[in-house]
């Protein structure tokens, strides 16, 4: 089943419910409720579930959506829709300057700082004069469309249910892009995303600013239903349950959002209704019944309910292949110096007292394969992170096609022309192996937040999806290609991570074990393809343990030792160089 259609299926059932015969007035005050929670519960999906950033204060862009309209309609007679463009921007101000200090935070630090500023503003709503302080705003008018009042919960149900549609539909879009998949790169962490050309920074901005701004949607459209604004459902108890109907749906999923928003609002309301009935009215009996049973849930569908679901229906959403037809403009680069391509002279980098690479120096030239290796610890992956940009060396100069990058930031180097992949894989598992890929291509495509959102990004879109779909048939791994990354075997993770790696399109490859977990056939094919790349204008470093393997595919290697270059020459050279054979064998030649 598409995607498209079960929106469609989707809205209809939202827009007959009301008109059940018999429905009761009560359970469309529900639905209003489940939308205006559903909205928030989109964005922390999207924050938390897909960007890995845990909020606890998103009540408070609610209120300023609520408190900007309130103030605006009642005390400057502005027409409701006026003042929700105004609602958006302030929430969304409120969020750049909030998310510049919350996002540069990570473990425990980002949830403890939304908690701080959650209270920290709930109190200044609640003492500021002009915003009524404890009182509130009173009065607020309804929505209106020409002489048509929105009153009550009925007539705006449809205003609420458009606006949650809409939000979900342009929220799916954004996670469906080039943008959107920078995104879900940060769960792995910012350094596999950096080396594809992911601005993590702002990409953390930005899905904090949208996540802020539909809670400010929310805020807008609870200030003309309830028609008053008091600062009370914006403090820090209403910003953890957002996040708990966030998890209870499941957090990565944006209709996870909307059904926990469905399961915990009915369920409160139920509770509250039904067991002082049942217990007398004696204690809050409801408020402990609804914590066990949201505990239960989650212990249930550890992912969320949603996921859960759809594992049960019989029907899956189909994705189409792309067509590989459709082609990529290839970046444009410095031309290939007539010199060493890649060199290193005299770096060296100390953490402390202990250095880890001690004044190395090689040289990578045009169409060669190096290979550089040595035993644990030598320092070959911190050589690797200098090249990069992962590392600052303390001392010492890299060079690309004569450019220094010894200071770049990761994002530079990648667009030089360097790519690379990880000892330990840095994929997302549950991105299918075509979206992890096309990350590679990050660089290569041009569409921004915006023009993903209102799809008109599809050319774009189309291209850099080909050129993952042919990096993918390039390694290999054709067959695999709609299949979740998790699901794959450790060596053939690593094969996609070259693909990835290869949608850069460089000049320099670095392999950092790529054939650890590889079985015997599958290293002779990674050779013939590395081979051919070579051949076809590419150098390639790489880090690896496998002798065999570096022995038949080299040019040349160098051999590091307790971060010391200790020889350099042809596989047959160092095959018998004494030093390097004390390094691995620990006795003398």
């Amino acid at each position: 089943m598409s995607q498209r259609f079960s929106i469609l299926i989707f809205a209809l059932i939202m827009a007959v419910l009301p008109l059940i015969p018999g429905m009761p007035p009560y359970w469309i005050v529900l639905l209003d409720n489940i939308g205006l929670a559903a909205l928030v519960a989109m964005g922390l999906v999207l924050l938390t579930g897909v960007g890995g950033l845990t909020s606890f204060g998103q009540a408070v862009f609610c209120g300023f959506g609520a408190y900007t309209t309130a103030v605006l309609s009642t005390q400057y007679g502005l027409s409701p829709w006026l003042t929700l463009p105004a609602s958006l921007v302030v929430s969304g101000i409120a969020a750049v300057i909030l998310g510049i200090v919350t996002v540069r935070l990570s473990g425990h630090y980002l949830p403890l700082s939304t908690i701080a500023w959650g209270i920290g503003i709930y109190y200044l709503f609640s003492k500021l004069e002009f915003l009524g302080r404890n009182d509130g705003i009173g009065r607020v008018p309804p929505l209106q469309i020409g002489s048509y009042q929105m009153l009550d919960a009925g007539s705006i149900y449809y205003a609420i249910w458009f606006f949650v549609i809409a939000s979900a539909i342009l929220t799916l879009n954004l996670l469906d892009s080039r943008t959107g998949r920078g995104i879900r790169a940060l769960r792995r962490g910012h350094i596999a995303a950096e080396a594809f050309g992911v601005a993590t920074g702002w990409a953390k901005l930005l899905v904090f600013i949208h996540a802020a701004v539909l809670a400010g949607l929310s805020g807008w459209l609870y200030a003309h239903f309830q028609r008053a604004v008091m600062p009370t459902p914006f403090g820090a108890q209403a910003g953890i349950e957002y996040l708990f109907i966030a998890v209870v749906g499941g957090a990565g999923y944006v209709w996870g959002g909307v059904l926990g928003a469905a399961i915990v609002v009915i369920l409160k309301e139920v509770l509250q209704g039904y067991l002082p009935l049942i217990f007398g009215g004696q204690g809050q009996l409801e408020i402990i019944v609804f914590g066990i049973m949201l505990v239960a849930l989650v212990q249930l569908a550890p992912g969320g309910v949603w996921p859960w679901l759809v594992g049960l229906l019989p029907f899956k959403t189909t994705s189409q292949r792309p067509d590989t037809s459709v082609a990529l403009a290839a970046p444009a680069r410095a031309a290939a110096p007539a010199g060493p391509l890649l060199r290193i002279d005299n770096a060296r980098k100390q953490f402390g007292g202990v250095t880890a690479v001690n004044d190395v120096s090689f040289d990578v030239g045009a169409r060669e394969i190096l290979a550089l290796i040595g035993p644990n610890g030598a320092g070959k992956s911190t050589t690797f992170n200098l090249i990069t940009g992962v590392l600052k060396a303390t001392s010492g100069t890299v060079t690309f096609a004569g450019q220094p990058i010894i200071d770049a930031a990761p994002q530079t180097i990648t667009q030089l022309g360097i790519s690379r992949t990880f000892q330990h894989v840095k994929l997302v598992p549950d991105m299918t192996v075509l979206e992890n890929v096309a990350i590679g291509a990050h660089l290569r495509g041009r569409s921004g937040a915006i023009a993903s959102m209102l799809r008109l990004d599809r050319a774009d879109e189309a291209a850099l999806l080909a050129e993952a779909a042919r990096q993918i048939e390039r390694v290999g791994l054709g067959d695999q290609i709609d299949h979740l990354a998790g699901s794959l075997s450790l060596g053939q993770q690593r094969i996609v991570e070259i693909a990835r790696a290869l949608c850069v399109n460089p000049m320099l490859l670095l392999l950092d074990e790529p054939a650890a977990g590889l079985r015997h056939m599958e290293k002779q094919r990674l050779a013939t393809l590395l081979r051919q790349l070579r051949d076809g204008g590419m150098s390639v470093l790489l880090v690896e343990h496998d002798m065999g393997f570096v022995m038949d595919l080299a040019d040349r290697i160098v051999v590091l030792d307790f971060g010391t270059r200790i020889a350099e020459g042809t596989p047959q050279a160092i095959m018998k160089n004494p030093d390097v054979i004390k390094a691995y064998l620990g006795g003398v030649a």
